[in-house]
């Protein structure tokens, strides 16, 4: 059935245990699992009255940003690894996650992509989060969406 399984993660409750199930839909069809995911790029400053001054520059962003991404990655490689499944782990630079996610998923040749239904922001777009809304509503590939 599915050989390559494509998940993306954001750390949160929701999302970290939909890698859990993934990982278990991975083991149990003997498919491989790519963990994705997609780093924010440094925040567009705007200057002039009123603006706020945020002291972090784009490189210490980029640091935090790719520490976070390390982190969260390295938790749902250890979920695989503990399971004995084969994994890959992917970090982009991305505002637009749910473009990232359906880009990278096809270019990986996943056979399904496998998310949660919301993620951080909670419960946006009333039942699925945006991001979930959106790969759903324009990828050709199937998604399974954990709830």
């Amino acid at each position: 059935m599915f050989k390559h399984i494509f998940t993306p993660t954001d750390g949160s409750v929701l999302s970290n245990e939909a890698v859990s199930q993934a990982v278990r839909l991975a083991r149990s069809l003997g498919a491989m699992i790519t963990f994705f995911y997609a780093r924010s790029d440094y925040p567009v400053s705007f200057y002039g009255e009123g603006a706020l001054v945020d002291p972090t520059t784009p490189e210490q962003f980029a640091q935090a940003t790719a520490a976070q991404a390390k982190e969260i990655l390295d938790g749902a490689s250890a979920i695989a690894r503990e399971a004995g499944v084969e994994s890959a782990r992917l970090a982009v630079v991305s505002d637009t996650p749910w473009q990232a996610i359906i880009e990278h998923a096809t270019k990986a040749g996943a056979d399904v992509i496998f998310m949660a239904s919301h993620g951080r922001g909670g419960l946006t777009g009333l039942l699925l989060g945006s991001e979930t809304q959106k790969v759903l509503t324009r990828t050709k590939i199937p998604v399974l969406v954990y709830r």
